[in-house]
């Protein structure tokens, strides 16, 4: 019975965990993100973190919690029997969305990664870019495997660097914390301005649902899920609030409000800089990196599925292991394509995209999960009763 209570707060865990490291990318390592939708809104950054993860608990824990009890644990079946009669249009509206975030999220990543080595090397962001964009393309293609095998591990690494950077830059930028505080507080920024974009930031997440639903398959009960996802809620609040502490150490830097990559400016004009500016500049570059590498192979599976999966299911156990780890010549055309588009896109810029893409993606997630996760739960009385 304890063994079996032990592995139920395990998988409780784990698939909290999953949350926190979908949320965490580059754009978050970065700190462009914490920045640009809540350090610039003043001195409701200290709050408005925790609103918006509350705002995700609550979206993430019933669809996980629906999954489980339903058993649709692939987001295509999920959509179907989430939206019911419904879902012929709402489950084709999710795929468009989830398309644009598979578009996003690696150009993001590019970005990231591009504006790192180009604040490093001090290079052009276009070359840097694309230097990023060749070793993404080379990854995707042959080491996809190897960046999944060591994901949790670089998950790990990039966290624990940024408790060692954040965490002495905010004791010792204490005075300076609270010097941002202050000047937060005379200009007086309003509430609904810092609201209104803590609600995008947590809309812009709903669609890592279609991420989620496959974990719910983990849980002993639906009840699990609310379980786990209240844990995930402490874990990227207290994360968020920490790069938050430690970007108001250079709020009152004129430089700051103009910084693609604040967590970099934070820490040249911090502590330890010498040795700390290229330990996080090698995890913000490597965070954007597997990231990217995910989601193009993601992508190349999407548009190569239809003809291969047929094939795959003809051949016998140990010729669809090595058919795996061959590539096809559609498969290095479909992860070329997509690195081009993810090239184009990055050329806007990191903040551009963080601000206005991201945003976008918010605006569209609005009718097609925001809306009918309200209804639903209205209708059904939070799942508690069956739909008419």
């Amino acid at each position: 019975m304890s063994e079996k209570k032990n592995n139920s707060g395990a998988i409780v865990l784990g698939v909290a965990f999953v949350w926190f490291t979908t949320h965490f990318g580059g754009g978050f390592a970065s700190g462009a993100q914490i920045y640009s939708y809540y350090v610039r809104y003043g001195i409701w950054c200290l709050i408005m973190p925790a609103l918006a993860m509350l705002y995700n608990t609550v979206f993430f824990a019933y669809s996980l919690r629906f999954a489980r009890k339903h058993e649709v644990y692939d987001y295509r079946s999920y959509n179907n029997a989430f939206y019911g009669k419904f879902a012929p249009l709402f489950s084709n509206l999710f795929e468009v969305l989830y398309v644009c975030v598979m578009c996003v999220a690696p150009a993001v990543a590019f970005a990231t990664g591009g504006a790192t080595l180009a604040e490093l090397t001090g290079l052009p962001y276009l070359l840097c870019t694309f230097l990023i964009g060749i070793f993404i393309f080379v990854v995707a293609i042959f080491g996809t495997n190897l960046v999944r095998r060591v994901a949790s591990i670089l998950s790990i690494c990039i966290i624990a660097g940024l408790l060692i950077v954040y965490i002495p830059n905010i004791i010792a930028g204490f005075p300076e914390i609270s010097g941002a505080a202050q000047s937060m507080t005379d200009q007086n920024l309003p509430f609904g301005d810092a609201l209104y974009s803590a609600f995008l930031y947590g809309t812009f997440q709903l669609s890592n649902i279609a991420v989620f639903v496959q974990h719910a398959k983990s849980f002993e009960k639906p009840r699990d899920a609310v379980k786990s996802m209240a844990v995930g809620f402490v874990v990227n609040t207290l994360m968020m609030l920490m790069v938050v502490l430690g970007l108001m150490t250079v709020y009152t830097n004129p430089e700051a409000a103009g910084q693609s990559i604040p967590t970099l400016f934070m820490v040249q004009n911090g502590v330890g800089a010498s040795f700390m500016t290229p330990l996080i500049s090698l995890l913000i570059i490597l965070g954007a990196v597997s990231t990217a590498v995910n989601m193009v192979a993601a992508m190349v599976k999407r548009i190569c599925r239809e003809t291969e999966e047929p094939q795959m299911d003809r051949l016998q156990a140990g010729q669809r292991e090595k058919r795996r780890l061959r590539v096809t010549g559609k498969e290095a055309a479909a992860a070329l394509l997509c690195c081009i588009v993810d090239f184009g896109i990055a050329q806007f810029g990191l903040l551009t995209l963080i601000q206005k893409a991201y945003s976008l993606i918010a605006y569209l997630a609005i009718p097609v999960i925001l809306i009918p996760y309200l209804i639903h739960m209205i209708a059904t009385r939070f799942d508690t009763r069956s739909q008419n």
